[in-house]
């Protein structure tokens, strides 16, 4: 049997292209490959779970719109499948004067991006959350929070009524592209597909280098550790407490985020990671740090980045420096609330210059798309970002 396609990956951006597969060319006959036991193990499965809105992205973005649509498409899919959220809103707290200025300007993107927000000042921050110092605020309405991996079961249980064939446990171990049609293997099993999307996260530079595509980038994981706050602490803030972001860092900062469980966390930090999927502190895998260290676009980032990559470091080893992090805003905080919990690595695409690539990257071919790189927040984005990957292989209405 020839599938119509072929998708390489059941993390949240596979399962929706399936969805918007199956929206644009009702009838499709569709075949998912996951090389792990269940959906969502690997990013979609170990992020904060928040539905961002869109606030840091420059007007006008794909990234910019592809979040409000996202964050609303999410929250619609949410309510049709009776899938619990909560849209209870993130406060960006400015701690000093010039995150004070740098707040300012976060505002005003936002009202061009048209997401609705307030702002406070000191004394309206600490009447809405006393817990949490600081010279100014911006509350953003449209932030929620859900179990993204509740969201992808109840996706994975739509394509299978369907019709679309989901298959757990299945590795890709070649890809062989002809005019007629793609063939994927999977040690002796093969199939083969009009069109094969691969939406495989973590592995997805492996994926178009096994598909023999010419690749410049490479990922690099990126750890994200967190905490999880005591139950005693449960309600030390009502809406999610983010910093100000530092242009000169590539990541948001260390915020505490509210869950969907009703605990808190505060993270992530952003380490590099000894291994893709290797959730543990202690997890290290050789064949991914040889292969990074191999690649001179690692050596130009942390050239660039030494400070910031130092510091991250540091507060991944000396938990006191990650407890100031999160002080500067919540100084009630003490080591003792700081409890283990599972980390999260980021795909991060590096180019062999040194450059983040912090937009999407796709490589494409007469029969194939590879998503090299779906940058957060691709969860939020992700049923529009379906609709953009359909679009791209199939052409726009």
């Amino acid at each position: 049997m020839v599938h119509d396609v072929c998708i390489i990956g059941g993390g949240i951006v596979g399962l929706a292209t399936a969805g918007a597969v199956l929206e644009k060319r009702p009838g499709s006959s569709i075949v998912i490959l996951e090389k792990e036991q269940g959906l969502a193990v690997h990013q979609t499965g170990h992020n904060s779970g928040v539905i961002h809105a869109g606030i840091y992205y420059a007007p006008g973005s794909l990234k910019a719109k592809l979040c409000r649509e996202g964050a609303a498409a999410i929250k619609q899919f949410c309510r049709d499948n009776e899938i619990p959220y909560e849209q209870c809103g993130k406060l960006v707290v400015a701690t000093n004067e010039l995150e004070h200025n740098r707040l300012k300007d976060l505002a005003e993107r936002a009202k061009v991006n048209q997401i609705e927000i307030d702002w406070l000042d000191r004394d309206a921050l600490r009447e809405r959350e006393p817990n949490v110092e600081g010279v100014a605020a911006i509350f953003v309405h449209a932030t929620g929070i859900v179990d993204y991996k509740a969201v992808c079961r109840a996706m994975g249980a739509q394509l299978a009524a369907q019709g679309v064939d989901i298959e757990l446990d299945t590795q890709v171990t070649d890809i062989r592209e002809t005019s007629e049609a793609v063939t994927i293997s999977a040690g002796e099993r093969q199939w083969q597909a009009k069109q094969l999307i691969a939406c495989a996260g973590l592995q997805s530079d492996r994926l178009a280098r096994l598909a023999g595509l010419p690749i410049e980038h490479q990922i690099i994981p990126f750890r994200g550790e967190y905490f999880r706050l005591p139950a005693s602490k449960s309600q030390l803030v009502k809406h999610l407490i983010y910093p100000v972001p530092d242009p000169a860092l590539p990541f948001l900062g260390i915020h505490v985020t509210k869950m969907i469980d009703g605990s808190l966390t505060v993270g992530p930090n952003a380490v590099l990671g000894l291994a893709r999927e290797g959730y543990p502190k202690s997890a290290l895998s050789l064949r991914d740090v040889t292969e990074y260290l191999a690649f001179p676009g690692l050596w130009r980032l942390l050239w660039n980045n030494a400070g910031s990559a130092m510091s991250e470091l540091r507060d991944s080893i000396w938990r006191k420096g990650y407890l100031e992090a999160c002080r500067k805003y919540c100084p009630s905080l003490t080591l003792s609330d700081l409890q283990p919990m599972e980390a999260g690595i980021r795909a991060q695409a590096v180019m062999r210059d040194g450059r983040l690539e912090h937009d999407f990257l796709f490589l494409k071919t007469d029969r194939m798309l590879h998503v090299c790189n779906a940058p957060s927040p691709a969860a939020t984005s992700s049923i529009p970002i379906g609709r953009e990957i359909v679009d791209r292989c199939f052409g726009s209405p």
